[in-house]
């Protein structure tokens, strides 16, 4: 018997195009938004919501017979509050300025409406291991996009990827920088990321039609 059934696999793979849920269905975007700037920050973030979807899917969902419908929202909150509080624990132990960089946002990761909206739409109604690849997927496809949206702002904005110079050095004039290059320091700041979604939104839209929603 395979591992994976055609069922199993496009839950993970529905997430990443055609059921994204931040080009598609439009949640997360704050976080897209605000910690964008830096591709490492981008990447940590991405790990952090791999870590808290994947693990607080398999919670709710072996928890879903006990859990009382009436306070079934606060004992989610606890769950990924709980799974926040150990990924901030760990940043601030062994990446301490990435933590101060990230700040506030980790801690946001607790309301953001992807996490809510999978344990509510999926992880309630099926079992821990479909509930694990259903957070799996849709984590992979708010990571894609964090991580593409984290490129273009940090190597458009900066001149730099995980903060290394690969466009050359600015000050010098070396690299790219010789030929007259500057660094768009419009990059670096919140409405470029709503930009940079929107294009990838409008690639995604014109290479599938059947994503473009009837008015």
């Amino acid at each position: 018997m395979a591992l994976l059934t055609k069922k199993d696999v496009s839950l993970i793979s529905d997430p990443l195009a055609d059921n994204n849920p931040i080009t598609i269905q439009v949640l997360g975007i704050c976080s897209a938004l605000a910690i964008t700037a830096e591709l490492k920050a981008s990447v940590v973030m991405a790990i952090a919501g791999l870590f808290v979807m994947g693990l607080g899917n398999v919670v709710i969902s072996v928890m879903r017979d006990i859990i009382p419908s009436k306070i079934r929202i606060i004992v989610q909150l606890i769950v990924v509050a709980t799974l926040v509080i150990v990924v901030d624990q760990v940043l601030k132990a062994f990446a301490y300025e990435l933590s101060k960089t990230l700040s506030v946002f980790v801690g946001l990761i607790i309301t953001n409406c992807i996490i809510m909206g999978r344990f509510e739409a999926f992880a309630l109604a099926n079992g821990p291991w479909r509930s694990f690849l259903d957070g799996i997927g849709n984590a992979l496809g708010y990571a894609v996009i964090l991580v593409m949206v984290g490129f273009v702002r940090e190597l458009l904005g900066s001149g730099t990827l995980f903060g290394y110079a690969v466009l050359g050095d600015p000050i010098a004039k070396t690299g790219l920088y010789a030929t007259g290059y500057e660094n768009n320091g419009f990059m670096i700041i919140p409405p470029a990321a709503l930009i940079v979604v929107g294009i990838i939104i409008w690639v995604q839209r014109s290479r599938n039609p059947a994503l473009v929603e009837d008015n």
